[in-house]
């Protein structure tokens, strides 16, 4: 007798925390996987407080087999990309699956339904809910747990990807940077000479965030981000409630001494952030702070011996002066006097050589593959 298979449709508030449950009880005894704080979660996929939905529309579907609820699939329409780009993409995120292609491609088939009836043409994915947040199905390197805001999956989705027609869009790079590179005084050496002389030769000013003006900080970053990235393959530009939306999300992770701002005449023309890796800090919490959580949070984030570099870029018309190496000198320098072991670089398009050789020139390289997939509808 053949398994039966069914995709329900998420319509209500307890199917809904079914959909942001499974995952909890899915990786339960995965040594690697990290469980996301709940209220991140529910927060990501609240129509009403999530501002990205209001230029964006998301559908939410569970699978059960056998009566058993086997996995979850989210649809997604971002009008803003399609605005931007001009074409016709659909995306699909919250992708979870047993070990059944059944499953998987009952899954997929909703998602692609569900674009299509949209007027897409491309099924496009996995994306949680946008590009700018956590994207990508990690394809290597299944056995260490992923750093802050980056996916984790097991290695047989690539099966299933592939059982349902899912071809490669782009990969996405994760580079580590060990301490050891300290070790390394000739190449440091070389990297505080050239990095004074592009502050001199460039008149650049370079300071730290200034946490009593989160605010008005926040705009200037997304200036740069809206102008540095605009060129970027999948780079869609954030409103101002988006860009607020998600740095208020990290401002608990923010440490000054990693957020720098590059500026000629006061005016910001470039930003660096990297992040202490909060999932050192929150893994083994099971996605809940409260009542007991925040106190193992507080004695793990003392423990946390890593960053993730999440943005570094300058404005168009300063490409190519070398101010990602001063940025680059500046966050290895504050890791050393923290006791940090090392980086993680993420995530790099495949094609950004420019960025990619700079940090292998110091001693980075590439360590984990995320792919987005595309499918023709």
């Amino acid at each position: 007798m053949p398994d039966k298979i069914e995709i329900l449709e998420v319509g209500s508030e307890t199917e809904k925390n079914k959909f942001i449950e499974f995952p909890y009880k899915f990786y339960k005894g995965n040594k690697y996987w990290v469980e996301p704080l709940r209220f991140d979660v529910k927060n990501n996929l609240d129509e009403k407080k999530n501002p990205f939905y209001k230029h964006a529309k998301i559908k939410l579907w569970l699978a059960y087999k056998n009566g058993e609820l086997s996995g979850r699939i989210a649809g997604i329409i971002n009008d803003t990309h399609n605005k931007f780009y001009n074409d016709k993409v659909g995306f699909f995120g919250f992708f979870e699956s047993v070990n059944d292609i059944n499953v998987s491609n009952a899954l997929f088939e909703k998602a692609a339904e569900f674009v299509k009836v949209n007027g897409m043409d491309t099924l496009r994915g996995p994306v949680n809910p946008s590009t700018n947040d956590e994207c990508g199905l990690l394809t290597d390197s299944f056995d260490s747990p992923p750093v802050m805001l980056m996916p984790y999956n097991p290695e047989y989705y690539l099966k299933l990807y592939d059982s349902f027609g899912l071809k490669k869009a782009k990969d996405l790079y994760a580079l580590w940077i060990s301490k050891d590179v300290i070790k390394n005084e000739p190449m440091m050496n070389k990297l505080n000479r050239i990095s004074e002389m592009i502050i001199k030769k460039e008149n650049l000013t370079i300071r730290n965030v200034n946490m009593k003006d989160f605010k008005n900080e926040v705009q200037k970053v997304r200036e740069i981000y809206n102008n540095a990235w605009q060129e970027n393959w999948g780079f869609v530009p954030m409103t101002e409630e988006e860009f607020n939306f998600i740095a208020d999300n990290l401002k608990l992770a923010v440490d000054p001494d990693y957020v720098e701002f590059a500026e000629i005449d006061g005016n910001p023309i470039g930003f660096s952030l990297a992040l202490p890796d909060v999932n050192q800090a929150i893994k083994g919490l099971n996605g809940k702070l409260f009542p007991f959580g925040f106190i193992k949070f507080l004695l793990n984030k003392k423990k946390i011996d890593q960053l993730r570099v999440i943005i570094m870029g300058v404005k168009k018309e300063y490409h190519k002066k070398g101010i990602d190496a001063v940025f680059y000198r500046n966050i290895i320098k504050a890791g050393n006097r923290k006791g940090i072991r090392g980086a993680e670089i993420s995530w790099v398009l495949e094609d950004n050589l420019a960025m990619k050789q700079t940090a292998e020139k110091l001693g980075a390289h590439v360590y984990k593959t995320y792919r987005i997939f595309d499918k023709a509808l």
